[in-house]
């Protein structure tokens, strides 16, 4: 009898191990968000959550092993439980850390590597904690590597023409639109994520080319050293939609 309620006891605990894990990765993200807490405090919570998932997976499975010994068949489900939750939350950190791996760690992206476009009205907007504007030839060079295919937009569409397209695609894609400067050939927006709620900027220049425009943009990171890939995503996101007007 003794050894029932001990069986049990694991079961209901490794369960509810799996059920915190899962919560953790949410509630970190999200109470980051809202601004309970910085990322620096968001971040290694969902640490704790994966911490915890690899603790409840392995004790699950020789919890599991253990059931299946002693013949023990209402602990089953909550192991299962305990197990598969875990499971999710070692694959969803486990991809981000694969995503981290598969690209450099920079947080600054232009298709224009010798001459990227300049933020101006965002500067401001951006604090003294968020990382430098500064592009390095030593970015240049990683991000050349890893991105090869960000490249320019030469298109038939005159300058004014494309400013206002770019403006309107940027908002189709949820971005604060900070400023629209025809004269300065520049948009400047912001693109904040939904888990997090981390802010990229985002510049577009779009300078004339005989009757047509060439349209170079950047996204720079707020925060982080990598940006696992999004901030190029999202320019070839911008490129394809202006090239599809």
């Amino acid at each position: 009898m003794n050894e029932e309620v001990q069986a049990k006891w694991w079961a209901s605990a490794l369960m509810i191990g799996g059920v915190i894990g899962l919560i953790c990765l949410p509630v970190a993200a999200l109470g980051t968000r809202v601004g309970l807490w910085s990322f620096e405090l968001g971040i290694p919570l969902m640490g704790i959550g994966a911490v915890l998932a690899v603790i409840v997976l392995f004790l699950g499975i020789i919890a599991f092993v253990y059931c299946l010994s002693r013949g023990l068949q209402a602990e089953r489900s909550n192991l299962l439980i305990g197990i598969a939750l875990s499971a999710v939350v070692l694959g969803v950190m486990g991809s981000q850390v694969m995503a981290a791996g598969a690209v450099p760690a920079i947080h600054n992206i232009s298709t224009d590597t010798s001459n990227p476009p300049q933020f101006d009205k965002i500067v401001a907007l951006r604090g003294t904690d968020s990382n430098p504007l500064e592009y390095s030839d030593e970015v240049a060079e990683q991000q050349q590597a890893a991105y090869p295919q960000l490249k320019p937009l030469i298109s038939q569409v005159a300058q004014g023409e494309m400013i206002n397209r770019v403006t309107q695609v940027l908002q189709d894609m949820g971005m604060e639109v900070v400023d629209t400067n025809a004269a300065a050939g520049r948009v400047e927006a912001t693109d904040t994520t939904f888990w997090f709620g981390f802010k990229d900027d985002v510049v577009v220049r779009v300078r004339p080319e005989g009757g047509g425009s060439v349209v170079d943009v950047r996204s720079v990171s707020r925060v982080g050293q990598s940006d696992l890939g999004k901030n190029a995503a999202r320019i070839m996101e911008i490129l394809n939609a202006l090239g599809a007007m």
